[in-house]
């Protein structure tokens, strides 16, 4: 919910589409990067990943940043912007294929539980969850509208595009309760639990947060270059995770180290980027 309010916030209220798409793939990649090797230092012991994780849950994720991409490359190639080199415009029907994708993934889930014959929990109170639901989800609202500000005010005084600040900005803070939930997960000894929400969390902000915000405004413009470096390390810090959760299906102290390095790398780019001393991302 944080990462798809920060892209219907960006591109409604502020009309920066692509600051929300920043915090998403900047959101994805601390998922990948951060959370995991948190939980895994948090835990008492070595994270266990699984191979149903692995070989079902990756897989899928890395399906999804595929599909999001092959988006992006639709919309250049088929409604490209005249006069503007690697400009094109997602419309509503190529922002459904994302969303067709998910609810593959919503159906392949519920017929996973409806194989492992889960039980519902009569004795919740229904009428308190949905009440903290709700006051949950207006938090969340002004929470994100804050990163927002902060993220194109902090472009402003730079004069770097507002998405470098939204993928590392608005993404750490929109993270948050992800992190929150894996660190628990992990102490309470279920690994499983603790990965699979970082996986689930970034297949729903690829295939859902995004294509929300072209089905609401009708169409948004995007420009290539801005994209493609930032889709390009979330290719690289997916391939880093996915090694490193098959390597003896485990996610070890030195592993999770090795994991914050890399995030690091990633924000010293981005710094390196925002004060002009590198420009792989064009201004």
């Amino acid at each position: 919910m944080p990462e798809l309010m920060s892209v219907l916030l960006a591109t409604l209220v502020h009309g920066e589409f692509e600051l929300g798409v920043g915090a998403i793939v900047g959101s994805a990649v601390f998922n990948l990067l951060v959370i995991p090797a948190a939980a895994a230092l948090a835990s008492e012991d070595r994270l266990e990943t699984g191979r149903t994780l692995v070989y079902k849950e990756a897989l899928f994720y890395m399906l999804a940043v595929a599909t999001l991409l092959l988006t992006f490359s639709l919309a250049v190639i088929y409604y490209p912007l005249e006069g503007v080199r690697l400009q094109g415009t997602v419309t509503r029907p190529l922002a459904l294929v994302p969303l067709v994708l998910y609810a593959l993934y919503v159906f392949t889930q519920y017929l996973d539980t409806a194989d492992e014959g889960v039980a519902r929990d009569t004795d919740v109170a229904l009428g308190r969850t949905w009440l903290w639901f709700a006051v949950g989800l207006v938090i969340i609202v002004v929470g994100v509208e804050g990163l927002v500000r902060a993220a194109i005010g902090l472009g402003e005084s730079f004069g770097t595009p507002a998405f470098l600040w939204g993928i590392t900005v608005v993404a750490a803070g929109s993270s948050v309760p992800d992190a929150f939930v894996s660190i628990t997960a992990a102490r309470a000894g279920r690994p499983s639990v603790s990965l699979a929400n970082v996986l689930g969390s970034n297949i729903f902000d690829l295939l859902v947060a995004i294509p929300a915000g072209v089905l609401v405004a009708g169409t948004l413009v995007i420009t290539f270059e801005h994209i493609v470096p930032m889709m390009a390390f979330l290719v690289l810090a997916t391939v880093v995770f996915f090694t490193i959760a098959r390597t003896d299906m485990l996610l070890s102290e030195r592993e999770s180290w090795l994991l914050l390095g890399l995030y690091g790398l990633f924000v010293a780019w981005l710094a390196l980027e925002s004060v002009g001393l590198i420009s792989v991302v064009p201004t």
